[in-house]
């Protein structure tokens, strides 16, 4: 509990111990990560947006990609934006399109075909496939397509 002082021989009282260091009579504090489940994809902020734009206006352009499954399950979000942009097609949702989106003619042809072929689902205009591993370094692939 205590020990002896060799300067006044009184008992010593050891003060108690908190983890990380807080000071007596203060709570531990440990932060939560609430809401903050956000793939970063190893890039900095710049260059995550950049190759979210660049996978969103390819899945668009193409249907189906084939990329890495933390890269598709993050691409999914911003390409079911998109599309319920383009069922929406009033202005400003066609601008919000061509702000995101790397091709405008691009865009055109969404808002053209999404409302018709979109028009009776309420969202999930996304499928990904997981598919075999990477060759080079096993990391984990999938396909990314359009329902």
């Amino acid at each position: 509990m205590g020990s002896t002082s060799s300067f006044t021989g009184s008992q010593i009282v050891d003060a108690p111990t908190y983890s990380r260091g807080a000071p007596a009579g203060r709570a531990n504090l440990e932060m939560m990560r609430h809401r903050k489940k956000l793939a970063k994809l190893g890039k900095p902020a710049d260059q995550r947006k950049a190759l979210l734009r660049a996978l969103t206006t390819e899945v668009i352009r193409h249907g189906r990609i084939k990329t890495t499954l933390v890269r598709a399950k993050a691409v999914r979000k911003h390409v079911d934006h998109m599309i319920e942009l383009g069922k929406r097609g009033d202005l400003h949702a066609r601008r919000q399109a061509i702000a995101w989106v790397y091709d405008k003619q691009l865009v055109h042809s969404l808002f053209e075909a999404a409302p018709d072929r979109y028009a009776d689902r309420q969202g999930g205009y996304t499928r990904v496939l997981r598919t075999m591993p990477r060759q080079g370094d096993n990391a984990k692939m999938a396909v990314i397509e359009l329902v």
